[in-house]
């Protein structure tokens, strides 16, 4: 006999969902993510869902090749409103970044997935709700990472030092 998932009622949801926020803040992401796959059954496009299964996802990114970075994009573009569209990107490809950075990745591949949140935390900024500054603090918080990275300081040193070993151009 072969078993199937049983399907929440559409009543259920909203019960649902408050179960899942309440697993991610447990740090129990795999919960979180079954709850809203669930949901999800019921109600496709729920932004809710959507939104919690986006972030159940990256609470497990772990630096790996494998950590599904291409479902929790999926379930972020779906959203509706384009600041939390922007928003929630830049949540994952912070997160992604931080992954990479906990697993010991090379500093260019945490450069370009910092530089993609920062991009997506600037758009939403421009479309952000009066009085809402998520976006600029996780944009600071971006920059403050990346200045951290040993590799970087190194390189922006170097640099510096070869500008100012160059001499200065003279015009009349």
């Amino acid at each position: 006999m072969e078993r199937q998932l049983k399907t929440i009622s559409k009543g259920g949801i909203a019960e649902a969902l408050a179960k899942a926020k309440h697993y991610r803040y447990l740090n129990q992401a795999e919960e979180a993510e079954s709850i809203c796959r669930d949901i999800l059954a019921v109600d496709p496009e729920n932004q809710m869902g959507l939104r919690q299964l986006g972030l159940a996802i990256t609470d497990q990114f772990s630096g790996a090749p494998d950590d599904h970075h291409q479902e929790a994009q999926d379930c972020f573009e779906k959203l509706t409103s384009p600041y939390e569209r922007s928003y929630y990107l830049g949540i994952l490809h912070e997160r992604r970044a931080k992954a990479h950075m906990r697993a010991g990745h090379l500093a260019h591949t945490l450069i370009a997935s910092f530089e993609k949140a920062m991009q997506c935390f600037e758009d939403a900024e421009k479309v952000r709700p009066q009085g809402n500054d998520d976006a600029l603090l996780r944009w600071n918080r971006c920059l403050r990472l990346l200045q951290s990275i040993p590799e970087l300081s190194r390189e922006r040193e170097s640099l510096s030092l070869e500008i100012s070993d160059t001499p200065p151009i003279l015009r009349d």
